[in-house]
């Protein structure tokens, strides 16, 4: 439906329809770019992971910062080192295996952006339905990660040899487990049949919950502390450590429900 359609029966431009605007203005051709999916995970993610690199470096002078550890992640925060090498080794997967893949699904779907923003309402139902579908396709895959040993050997041990959990670790996976994670949250908007902007958000809140799930901090100000049913970086920790547990990546239904879910870590007491 046009804007200018919509207006004629009587309804009321949408909110964001301003926004959306400036967003389609001359970047249709940006927007719709197979590898802008991909692009945007990566560059997101690395965003997101910047003030954790920066609280890791000072969690070694700053008490206050320490304290806020979680303690099965005890151990001295990754050195600068250990940073760059996980960095190098996710952007090579992308460029050799997440783009071309990721490409060639969006290829297949609609090549046309609507010209009506969606309502507010809209929007956040949309980003909510997302993320429970998300959640879990995740489960069901993780849950058959860890219990099929050839899965487990070949797709997913690479993401638990870290033995202490940082933010940038979240995508140092294989490149068969980063792929599938990338195709289950696009099919995840796909099924929703979501508008490119609710869809949006849903990619960037995404990415934010799984830096912060390994993130290897237990803030007070948390998300999982904020809103009942998220498991934040204190339940993912618990995972980490017992590899049998907490198979969903942010809320705790389904672990529930199945009998997987194990009580969270919790922060490091100050000495």
């Amino acid at each position: 439906m046009s804007v200018a359609f919509a207006l004629s029966l009587g309804q009321s431009e949408p909110v964001l329809q301003g926004l959306w605007r400036v967003v389609r203005l001359g970047h249709e051709e940006v927007l719709l770019s197979p590898y802008l999916p991909a692009t945007c995970a990566l560059l997101t993610h690395l965003f997101f992971c910047l003030p954790f690199f920066l609280l890791d470096s000072l969690a070694g002078r700053c008490p206050r910062v320490l304290s806020w550890r979680i303690a099965a992640s005890s151990g001295p925060p990754p050195p600068l080192r250990q940073w760059l090498r996980c960095f190098w080794r996710v952007v090579f997967k992308y460029a050799a295996a997440v783009f071309p893949a990721t490409a060639l699904f969006q290829s297949l779907r609609s090549g046309a952006l609507p010209e009506l923003a969606p309502s507010c309402c809209r929007l956040c139902l949309e980003v909510l339905a997302c993320l429970l579908i998300f959640d879990f396709l995740f489960f069901v895959w993780h849950f058959c990660l860890h219990k099929v040993p050839w899965l487990y050997r070949n797709v997913h041990q690479q993401h638990h040899l870290h033995k202490v959990n940082f933010a940038l670790a979240a995508q140092d996976a294989s490149c068969a487990e980063l792929l599938s994670l990338l195709l289950l949250a696009l099919s995840s908007a796909w099924v929703v049949g979501c508008h490119p902007l609710s869809e949006t958000v849903f990619h960037v809140l995404n990415s934010w919950l799984a830096v912060e799930d390994h993130c290897g901090y237990d803030f007070p100000w948390g998300l999982h502390r904020l809103l009942p049913g998220l498991g934040g970086a204190p339940y993912h920790q618990a995972h980490h450590v017992l590899h049998r547990a907490n198979y969903a990546p942010y809320f705790t239904h389904w672990d529930h429900i199945f009998g997987t879910y194990r009580k969270a870590v919790g922060r490091l007491r100050s000495k």
